[in-house]
């Protein structure tokens, strides 16, 4: 007698294969999650590379020629107050209080590009600055 045909072995590894969803199982995003809507809005909107300081004298301190200088963004804060303690010629005794939009000082190694994209008004970060101190 002959022997009855054996079927063909399953194979021990299968490589799985994608099986195509239908529309039905399918998930549609009604808006995109709080990181993707970031993420397209930093690819959208990049960050400058420089951005405009606008300086605005307070009390008796000296009001500069022109009030408006461009940075890089990736400058720190400590180079906006040298910058300016150069341009008004002030001696190494004489206060300088740097204030952004009338409401902080910032600390000199904050990030300028950090400071115009939190705090900017319009396309200017405003640095309002005095000889004393102005608040508290």
């Amino acid at each position: 007698m002959a022997t009855p045909p054996q079927p063909p072995a399953i194979p021990e590894d299968a490589e799985s294969t994608d099986l195509p969803i239908t529309l039905a199982a399918s998930v549609v995003l009604t808006s995109l999650p709080r990181d993707g809507r970031a993420a397209l809005d930093a690819a959208l909107h990049p960050q400058p590379t420089k951005v405009t300081l606008k300086f605005k004298a307070m009390g008796s301190a000296p009001v500069l020629n022109k009030d408006s200088y461009k940075i890089k963004t990736s400058q720190r804060f400590e180079n906006v107050v040298v910058f300016l303690r150069n341009q008004l010629d002030l001696g190494p005794d004489v206060s300088l209080y740097l204030y952004v939009n009338f409401s902080f000082m910032p600390a000199l190694d904050e990030n300028v590009g950090n400071l115009w994209a939190s705090f900017k008004t319009g396309e200017e970060l405003i640095i309002n600055y005095s000889l004393q101190s102005a608040f508290g």
